[in-house]
């Protein structure tokens, strides 16, 4: 299969799985709104929804992209206050296990994408088949980063076996890439990460790291595409039809 075809075959993968997601929130929750390529069409179908089927949520989202795009489809949207909970929050990931362990942050949301995530009574996860793997660690650790600390940070996550690289700007080569709560992001390599949960603790006791991208004991379940059908993973948990899934809160 060529380039242009696997690509056009994941794009697949992100709509059906983002329908899918959209089709199971139901009227009254209060819905937490990921950040990413597969995300982003989970929000437009779910205004959808909002503006054709009368469907009444709220909503808020890790990102001020995505808070933009569901302002545009006509979401309501609800600003962060104590006491806050979600339902549902749909999101992506870069990677995730068998145990649904995942590695988030390659769009530079990770911090609010946590925040979330751990305010949510039920993460969900949609994703294409690219992202599940059998061991997290091929794509790079995202952390987010006090700029003071950059450099101790480097320095403590290259101890631990990390090769960081500061991400830079897509849009301004020239400019460092930050976070939309303004601190700098690093990618770091670990090629294979035998212990998320020890590596998770290592990188909690650096000063200076705001939050690193392994989100563990979150997701209770996710949405890839196997065989060209959509499926749901649970963690440990053989994967099961989607039409078949009804274990939503």
């Amino acid at each position: 299969m060529s380039l242009p075809e696997i690509q056009q075959q994941l794009a697949q993968e992100k709509q059906l799985v983002a329908a899918t997601a959209a089709g199971w929130v139901r009227d009254g929750m209060v819905v937490g709104l990921g950040t990413g390529s597969t995300a982003a069409p989970f929000i437009e179908l779910l205004g959808q929804r909002v503006r054709e089927g009368g469907l009444r949520i709220q909503a808020t989202a890790t990102s001020r992209a995505s808070d933009e795009l569901a302002r545009r489809v006509g979401i309501p949207m609800l600003e962060p206050r104590r006491g806050l909970r979600f339902d549902l929050t749909v999101d992506g990931a870069d990677e995730l296990d068998p145990q649904l362990r995942l590695i988030k942050g390659g769009g530079g949301a990770l911090l609010r994408e946590k925040v979330i995530a751990t305010a949510s009574d039920y993460l969900l996860i949609v994703a294409d088949s690219s992202k599940a793997v059998a061991q997290l660690g091929r794509f790079p650790l995202p952390l987010e980063v006090v700029p003071f600390a950059l450099p101790w940070v480097m320095d403590a996550v290259e101890a631990i076996g990390g090769a960081p690289v500061v991400r830079v700007d897509k849009l301004n080569p020239g400019e460092l890439a930050q976070s939309d709560q303004g601190n700098l992001l690093l990618d770091c390599h670990f090629e294979k990460i035998e212990n998320p949960a020890e590596l998770a603790l290592k990188l909690k006791t650096i000063p200076g790291m705001v939050e690193h991208g392994l989100f563990l004991s979150l997701a209770r379940a996710a949405i890839i595409v196997q065989g060209g059908a959509a499926q749901v993973l649970r963690p440990g948990q053989a994967a099961v039809a989607a039409a078949e899934f009804s274990v939503l809160p």
